[in-house]
C-alpha cells in the first residue's frame, strides 16, 4: 500500500542506512540524512530512478541547528506531510582505546553523536509521527539504531557504550510515553559486524558471519508493521556464530 506520508532516516550511508532507505521507499517518500553528500547521493538516484521518492539532505544530528535546519527543507520540500516511519541510525562514537588515553573530544563525541542527536532527532520527528496517526497503513514507528555497547560496556568502548546506553535509555523512555499515544518506539541492539562496504575486507571461518543490512531493513520492517496489540520495544539482530 502506498501512502503520502513520510519515512525519515538519519545516518545513512552505503550500508545498512541504504538498505532501510531501500525497504521504507517502498511503501513511503523517503529522506536521507546524512553529514556527507557522498552517503546519499547514491540511493537517492537509485530509488528516484526506480519509480520511487528520496531526498537527500546533509545534516549533523548531533547539532541543533543543524537538525533544525534539516526539518525546516523537509517542511519546505513536503508541506504539511505526516511521517510514518522514522529511523535513528548514525554510527557516530565508536572508538576503541584505553580510557586513560580517551581525549575529551572522543568522549564528548560518542555522547553527542548518540544521545544528543536521538534527542534532536525525535524531538522533531514525534511530532511528525503523532500527525501520522490514521494516515499511514501501519502505526507510526521510531527506531533506534542500538549495538552491543547499548547493554554491555566492554573495555576500552567506554565512549561508545554511554552514547549507547544513553540512546537506549532515551528510547525507552519515550516508548513509554508515546507508545499510549500509538507511536511504536523501539530499539534494535545490532550486535556482530555487519556486511557492509567498510568490513568487506573482515574474513571469518564461518559463512554467514556477518549480518545482512538488508535482513536488518527487513527486520525494521518488521518492527514498523507491527499492530498496537503488540508493539515490541527491543529486538536482539546477530549472527548465528556471535557469541553473547
Amino acid at each position: 500500500m502506498a501512502s503520502k506520508a513520510l519515512a525519515i532516516i538519519a545516518g545513512v550511508g552505503p550500508g545498512t542506512g541504504a538498505s532501510i532507505a531501500r525497504r521504507f521507499a517502498q511503501t513511503y517518500s523517503v529522506v536521507l540524512l546524512s553529514r556527507n553528500p557522498d552517503n546519499y547521493e547514491p540511493i537517492v538516484k537509485e530509488i528516484n530512478a526506480g519509480g520511487g521518492k528520496a531526498i537527500g539532505i546533509s545534516a549533523d544530528v548531533s547539532d541543533a541547528n543543524s537538525v533544525k535546519a534539516a526539518f525546516a527543507q523537509i517542511e519546505k520540500e513536503f508541506p504539511g506531510t505526516a511521517a510514518g516511519a522514522a529511523v535513528f541510525n548514525p554510527s557516530g562514537g565508536f572508538v576503541k582505546k584505553p580510557f586513560l588515553e580517551l581525549t575529551d573530544e572522543q568522549f564528548s563525541t560518542a555522547i553527542d553523536s548518540q544521545a544528543k542527536g536521538g534527542f534532536y532527532f525525535a524531538k522533531h520527528t514525534l511530532p511528525l509521527l503523532l500527525k501520522g496517526k490514521g494516515q499511514t497503513p501501519h502505526p507510526p514507528t521510531l527506531i533506534f539504531t542500538g549495538a552491543t555497547a547499548s547493554v554491555k560496556g566492554s573495555a576500552q568502548f567506554s565512549p561508545f557504550a554511554a552514547g549507547k546506553f544513553a540512546l537506549r535509555a532515551l528510547a525507552q523512555s519515550l516508548a513509554r510515553e508515546f507508545g499510549p499515544q500509538g507511536v511504536h518506539v523501539s530499539h534494535a541492539i545490532i550486535d556482530g559486524v555487519i556486511d557492509i562496504p567498510r568490513t568487506k575486507g573482515y574474513v571469518f571461518p564461518h559463512e554467514d558471519a556477518k549480518l545482512s543490512p538488508d535482513a536488518i531493513a527487513d527486520s525494521y520492517w518488521y518492527l514498523h508493521t507491527q499492530p498496537r496489540t503488540t508493539f515490541a520495544f527491543e529486538l536482539d539482530l546477530r549472527p548465528y556464530i556471535e557469541k553473547w
